[in-house]
């Protein structure tokens, strides 16, 4: 229940903003609540807002009635910058519009396109732009730009201050600038001339301050997002460009930004990385200092230099990618992860003869080796950037990840670095590691910490004092490299930065916002406690996702991430029940549970693309499953087990539906039937949606001639294939089994297939409904009959859906080489079938299955080998349709294709491996999806001998 004032702001707001973007149930708000950070605020009110227009309706009113907002992106911050406790302004994932210049030189982006997407779309330009956070994928503009978000590579000559063009805004009173346009710009100057003029005067004191300008001069030589920009008052003459650049780090306190532009940066393609192991931290970080002063001289171009210390090594050692040796280094190595780019390879092997000769006087486990191949370089840096978020899995269950990010003067580094190892000892914080972009002197380290015991309270109090003193007062380095003072940092600015720089920092405040009302208690807070307030715990829910810290990489992958949860409100949402529960709260647990069963269960996919995203493999997706199976009451597995053992008589039934509905549909045509059956939905949404793209029903005649061959594959038509063929509108003129069968001939196989087929299911349909024991029995029984045709395992085994055919390979004991459409195309198929692409444009679809066993390259190269022209959609996942979910909640599959549409522009025809994701492709796109089976049977003709 809102007191009177928010209801007052929601009366008026929801006049404006569509109701259905409006949140003040508690579900909705805890789960924007929660940031990366290891803070929480619950806001009254959460707006998801799609453009400027809402921003400045909201910004306006909140003005009027002093109602405090924040603003939110990706809510990848880690310093607490994110959340509130009034107001949150969350920027939809379709604030997202772009444009990029005919040079690509720069680009505008609007706040939700995520730094991946930015990079996505300079690519085929072989640009990029110049901050690049290991949040990438998740972290959107508006916050990489509002926290000046650097990385690896950028350093300080590439991050958001150094590289920004121009930037639109919205003030706290709700005027709009633009400072790249100089209409704008005039019209300001009018309205706020008194703004103006207090800004300049705020250069010129700071100018003339000699003290504090030779501070600032020396502070922003290396990182710094401890407190504002304060260097654009030394930087820049112009008004606009001073104010353009403080907004940059200023963490949505001065202004909304709605638009930034960008200049881009090359992306050189030719690169090669080393991960070089040293004896110990001193030699690691003086190997450092060298590289640096190499660089800063152009004796040698080092692009990065990431320092992982032996307990940060020790936390990924497990990793599949990393080689078996590093469990056996000793507890003093420290590695760095080195890398350098260049125009071509010839001068790439010259930059990495000169870094190798330059790390000779240094004394290394290991032989130096750079390796220039793309796959394993990657797997290098993929590792690097989960390091934070792999420090989870190796937690205590109910404990919670800190990340702390400063930075050195890179001629104390190995001094300042060695006495932080050593605060972690006196303070007993034994797991704490360390990692970062040591050519920058910026350092991560990251340790576990307790916040429901007040004793381990005052630990961590008492380490942050003593690390505040050591950085910022004894080397004066930055508290805050590149996360963001946020309320982490913001009793301490004073500190490092002294009394007259943080009085300039309060005015910089109170002009751009007078009332406070913009994300009050970040960055200024003159509450000198302010770090250990509204501090989040992460009680224990399910194993499934204990590990999760709610880091939020997984959110970009997930098909309901604009209709309703992410796979971290999820995993946020059953703590708070499981929290609740534990201290006897069930009628507020069980509200939650209701408020839970749409946004969390019903619409989730169970997709399991979070999992791929995640540095930790969390499966968000098996959590809904098992939610589902302990939901399901006994009436319902007794049906589902029925259901299981009278297979055959099922899929007849499905096929008599499937022959009803076209019926009808023929007889009633295409509008009439859409109203008919949306009437239906309006009374029951418990009756499956109809389309247009409907499958029509179909069964498949094993009897056709084939000879005997010694080339033996063992074919499974998938039941969802044996019961739905083309749909109404379809141009193919085959079924996708015949179609199937007319390629495996060509290529001179002889097909077997497995006994009693009309019963076989892989379990699938059974297990995402959380039936298992029904699952479990269609498993074994294909698994039995699959065996004994494959002669056990002696042929390859063709499924013709990826989805079942991951099933298959997740639930079989024994092995079997069972193969979906892409890899049994590419293995076998290219050798057998001679390929003539088409130059006709077509687009794939890579479903969630492929993805997860790793086949969306190559899908691509597959696809490639049809036609000169594919087109891959950038921002379509996960499709959404989720086996037949896509009936049931069709607003799941809209919402994750809500892309499609514009990004399969040109394309004649359409191609994926499941026939139900087809289904909701071809309804959201309006093109005629079908198996890439048909593709390889147009383009390809039996190779002569």
């Amino acid at each position: 229940m809102l007191d009177s004032k928010y209801q007052k702001f929601y009366d008026e707001i929801i006049k404006k903003i569509k109701k259905e973007k409006i949140f003040t149930d508690k579900l909705h708000t805890l789960a924007y609540g929660t940031d990366a950070s290891f803070y929480r605020l619950i806001p009254k009110i959460v707006i998801k807002t799609d453009n400027a227009k809402e921003v400045q309706d909201i910004i306006e009113l909140s003005n009027s009635m002093n109602l405090s907002i924040t603003f939110r992106a990706g809510g990848t911050s880690l310093s607490g910058q994110a959340i509130s406790d009034s107001i949150l302004i969350v920027t939809s994932r379709n604030f997202s519009n772009f444009k990029i210049s005919p040079d690509a030189s720069f680009i505008s982006l609007q706040p939700a396109l995520t730094g991946a997407q930015a990079n996505g779309l300079l690519a085929r330009y072989s640009k990029k732009i110049g901050p690049d956070p290991a949040s990438i994928n998740a972290a959107m503009i508006g916050g990489i730009a509002a926290n000046n978000a650097s990385g690896m590579c950028c350093g300080i000559s590439q991050n958001s201050y150094k590289t920004l063009k121009s930037i639109k805004l919205i003030f706290s009173d709700g005027t709009k600038l633009d400072t790249g346009c100089k209409e704008s710009k005039d019209a300001f100057r009018k309205t706020h001339a008194d703004f103006l003029r207090d800004l300049k005067s705020f250069s010129d004191d700071t100018k003339n301050n000699e003290e504090l300008r030779a501070r600032i001069e020396r502070k922003f030589k290396i990182k710094n997002t401890c407190g504002y920009s304060i260097n654009a008052l030394i930087d820049f003459e112009d008004e606009f460009e001073i104010l353009e650049h403080l907004i940059i780090g200023s963490e949505g306190t001065l202004a909304f930004i709605e638009e930034v532009t960008y200049y881009t940066v090359e992306d050189l393609k030719d690169k090669a990385s080393a991960l070089i192991y040293f004896k110990d931290m001193n030699e690691a970080c003086s190997a450092v200092t060298k590289l640096k002063l190499a660089r800063d001289s152009n004796q040698i171009i080092v692009d990065a230099v990431e320092l992982m210390d032996r307990a940060a090594l020790k936390s990924i050692e497990n990793d599949s990618a990393m080689p078996e040796y590093i469990k056996d280094l000793d507890s003093e190595i420290t590695a760095l992860l080195i890398e350098t780019r260049a125009i071509n390879d010839k001068q790439l092997d010259i930059q990495i003869n000169q870094i190798e000769e330059l790390l000779k006087e240094f004394d290394v486990v290991r032989e130096i080796y750079f390796t220039k191949d793309e796959h394993e370089y990657n797997l290098y840096w993929k590792i690097r950037k989960g390091l934070f978020p792999a420090v989870g899995a190796v937690r205590v269950t109910g404990t919670t990840v800190i990340i702390e990010d400063v930075a050195y003067p890179i001629e104390c580094l190995a001094q300042a670095t060695l006495e932080l190892q050593e605060l972690f000892k006196k303070y007993g914080y034994t797991e704490a590691l360390i990692f970062g972009h040591a050519l920058e002197g910026n350092f991560h380290f990251v340790f576990t910490q307790d916040f429901s015991d007040l004793k381990e309270i005052k630990r961590y109090d008492q380490l942050m004092n003593e690390v505040v003193h050591s950085v910022a007062v004894k080397y004066e380095g930055s508290l805050k490299a590149e996360h963001g003072t946020g309320r982490n940092m913001a009793a301490f600015i004073e500190v490092e930065w002294g009394h007259d720089a943080y009085i300039m920092m309060k005015k910089i405040k109170s002009l751009f916002d007078p009332k406070g009302l913009l994300n009050p208690g970040v960055i200024i807070n003159d509450d000198k406690e302010a770090h250990l307030k509204n501090l989040k715990t992460l009680p224990a829910t399910n194993e499934i996702v204990d590990k999760c810290i709610e880091c939020g990489f997984c959110e970009p992958t997930c098909p309901s991430n604009e209709l309703t949860l992410t796979p971290r409100q999820r995993i946020v949402i059953n703590r708070e029940i499981s929290r609740l529960e534990s201290i006897g709260e069930h009628k507020e647990a069980k509200e939650y549970k209701d408020l839970y069963q749409y946004d969390g269960i019903e619409t989730c996919a169970t997709c399991s693309l979070c999992s791929s995203a995640c540095p930790v493999k969390i499966d968000t997706g098996s959590l809904t499953k098992h939610l589902r199976a302990e939901q399901a009451s006994n009436s319902s597995k007794s049906i589902a087990n029925f259901v299981a053992n009278n297979f055959s008589t099922t899929l007849k039934g499905v096929r008599f539906g499937l022959h009803s509905a076209n019926f009808i549909h023929k007889v009633l045509g295409t509008p009439s039937m859409e109203t008919v059956t949306k009437t239906f939905r309006d009374l029951s949404s418990s009756i499956p949606k109809w389309s247009s793209v409907m499958p029509k029903a179909t069964n498949i005649n094993l009897n056709f001639e084939q000879k005997v061959s010694d080339k033996k594959v063992v074919y499974f038509p998938s039941c969802i294939n044996r019961s739905m063929g083309l749909n109404a509108i379809s141009k193919e003129e085959k079924e996708l089994f015949d179609t199937t069968v007319e390629v495996l001939l060509k290529a001179g196989y002889q097909i077997l297939f497995p006994e009693d087929l009309p019963n076989l299911c892989c379990g699938m349909p059974f297990s995402s409904k959380g039936f298992n024991e029904a699952s479990n029995t269609k498993s074994s029984q294909l698994e039995l009959a699959l065996l004994n045709v494959s002669e056990f395992g002696e042929y390859p085994i063709l499924c013709d859906t990826s989805p079942c055919t991951k099933k298959m390979m997740e639930s079989f004991s024994h092995k079997l080489d069972v193969y979906e459409p892409i890899e049994f195309a590419l293995k076998f198929l290219t050798e057998d079938l001679e390929f003539t692409a088409i130059d006709e444009p077509i687009t794939i679809h890579t479903t969630c299955s492929s993805r997860k066993m790793g086949l969306e390259d190559k899908f691509r190269s597959l696809a490639q080998l049809c036609s000169t022209n594919v087109i891959v959609p950038a921002d379509v996942k996960c499709c959404g349709f989720a086996g037949d979910r896509g009936f049931n909640f069709p607003e799941l599959n809209k919402s994750a294709l809500r892309h499609l549409k514009e990004q399969t522009v040109g394309a004649k025809m359409a191609f994926s491996t499941s026939k139900t994701c087809e289904i909701g492709l071809s309804e959201e796109s309006g093109l005629d999806y079908n198996s890439i089976f048909y593709l390889i049977n147009k383009v390809t003709k039996a190779k002569t001998l």
